[in-house]
C-alpha cells in the first residue's frame, strides 16, 4: 500500500503524492482536431443537431445522467453512420484518459444487460449516447463539448485554446456488478467502478472506533448523490474526518481514491486537478460516510475540499447501482476560467456555424 507523509502530500501532483504518470502532451489541440474531424464528417441535418452556440448556456449547462429517452439535445450514435460514429468516438478518445475511456465504453455496453433484464426496455440502448459541440472547435478559441447518455455525463470547456475545465464528470453503473450473462454484453463479474467502491470501503473499515465517530455521519445512506444534476454544486455539510487526522496508511488509501477519480481524464488534466487540491490545502479535505460498511449494504461517501467534491452513492437495486461524480465548486463548465478570461480579454464568444 502507498504510504505518503504529510510532507509528500505538500506536492500532490508529483510522484510522492496524488500522481499520474508523466505524459506532457496537452489535450487541447487533440480535442480541437478530433472535434473538427467529427463535425466535418456530418451532413447539414446532423450537424444542426450536434452544434449549439457556445453562449447557449441554457443547453450547455443542461446536464443529467438519467436515460432521458430521445429527449437529449445533440447527435446520438444511433443517428450516425459507421464513419461518423468512428469520428465521434475518436473525439471521446481525445477527451478521456485510457482509464476514463474504458469506463465510459463499458458503461455504454451495460445498456445491453438492462434491456434484457428489463424485458426489452427500449430506453436501454447503447447507441443513445449523444455528442454535442458548443461553439467552433479551435486551437486558440473558446468552445466546449459534451458526451452524455444514461449513467455518463462528461463535459469539457476549452478557454483560449490553452485551458480546459473537465467537470461535471459523472459515471454510473447499473448493475454495479454484472451478475448475469448476456451475449454481447460485459461478462459476469464486471465491475466498472470497482476501485471507487473498494477504496472507499477500505478506508472506512480501516478507521478506529474513535475515527468512525467523526467519519460516519449517518447510519442511513441517501437515495442518491446529494448534488443531483444541479448546474452549480452546493458545498455539503462540513462533516467527516479530515485528512490530517488519518494515519499514513489511511492517507494512502484516500490519495488512491481521489487519484482514481482524477485519472479518468488525460494525464495533464488529472495533474491540474490534483495540484488545485494541493494549493487549496489538503489537510482539511474531509471524508464522510453514510450507511453500512459491509459489501451489499446501501452506502454513500463523499470527499470534500475547498475547491472540489466527490460524491459516491450505491443504494438502488439492492446496493448494486452506483452513481459517482466529481464537481468543482467554481470551475464546473469552465466558469472560473471564463470569468478570468473575460476580465483580461476583450469578449468575443465563438458561435456555432
Amino acid at each position: 500500500m502507498f504510504r505518503p507523509t504529510l510532507a509528500a502530500l505538500g506536492v500532490l501532483s508529483c510522484a510522492a503524492g496524488l500522481a499520474v504518470s508523466a505524459q506532457n502532451n496537452r489535450p487541447e489541440a487533440e480535442m480541437a482536431g478530433a472535434a473538427k474531424a467529427f463535425l466535418a464528417s456530418l451532413d447539414a441535418p446532423r450537424k444542426s443537431k450536434a452544434v449549439f452556440a457556445f453562449n447557449d448556456t441554457a443547453e450547455r449547462l443542461n446536464w443529467h445522467f438519467i436515460p432521458k429517452y430521445m429527449m437529449r439535445k445533440g447527435l446520438p450514435l444511433k443517428e450516425m453512420t459507421a464513419d461518423q460514429q468512428k469520428a465521434a468516438l475518436g473525439l471521446l478518445n481525445a477527451g478521456l484518459g485510457d482509464k476514463g475511456l474504458q469506463k465510459a465504453n463499458t458503461i455504454r455496453e451495460l445498456e445491453a444487460i438492462l434491456r434484457v433484464v428489463e424485458n426489452n426496455n427500449q430506453t436501454r440502448d447503447r447507441e443513445l449516447y449523444y455528442f454535442t459541440v458548443f461553439g467552433e472547435p479551435s486551437e486558440t478559441g473558446t468552445w466546449g463539448w459534451r458526451y452524455e447518455g444514461h449513467h455518463c455525463s462528461l463535459n469539457w470547456t476549452v478557454v483560449n485554446g490553452k485551458s480546459i475545465a473537465s467537470t461535471p464528470q459523472f459515471f454510473g453503473t447499473n448493475p454495479a456488478e454484472v451478475r448475469v450473462d448476456v451475449p454481447g454484453a460485459p461478462p459476469k463479474g464486471t465491475r466498472v467502478l470497482a476501485a471507487e467502491e473498494d477504496l472507499g470501503r477500505s478506508l472506512v473499515k480501516s478507521l478506529t472506533d474513535e475515527q468512525k465517530k467523526e467519519a460516519i455521519v449517518s447510519d442511513k445512506a441517501p437515495n442518491d448523490i446529494l448534488t443531483g444534476a444541479e448546474r452549480q454544486a452546493a458545498i455539503q455539510e462540513d462533516k467527516g474526518i479530515p485528512f490530517g487526522k488519518l494515519t499514513k496508511e489511511q492517507q494512502g488509501i484516500m490519495i488512491s481514491l481521489v487519484r482514481e477519480y482524477a485519472s479518468t481524464q488525460p494525464q495533464p488534466l488529472a495533474r491540474e486537478r490534483l495540484e488545485k487540491i494541493r494549493a487549496a490545502g489538503v489537510e482539511n479535505v474531509k471524508f464522510a460516510w453514510m450507511g453500512g460498511i459491509e459489501k451489499n449494504e446501501p452506502h454513500y461517501y463523499r470527499v470534500q475540499g475547498k475547491t472540489f467534491l466527490i460524491e459516491y452513492d450505491n443504494t438502488q437495486n439492492n446496493a448494486n447501482h452506483v452513481h459517482a461524480v466529481w464537481r468543482d465548486f467554481k470551475g464546473d463548465f469552465g466558469m472560473d476560467l471564463l470569468a478570468m478570461h473575460y476580465r483580461s480579454t476583450p469578449h468575443r464568444i465563438a458561435r456555432a456555424k
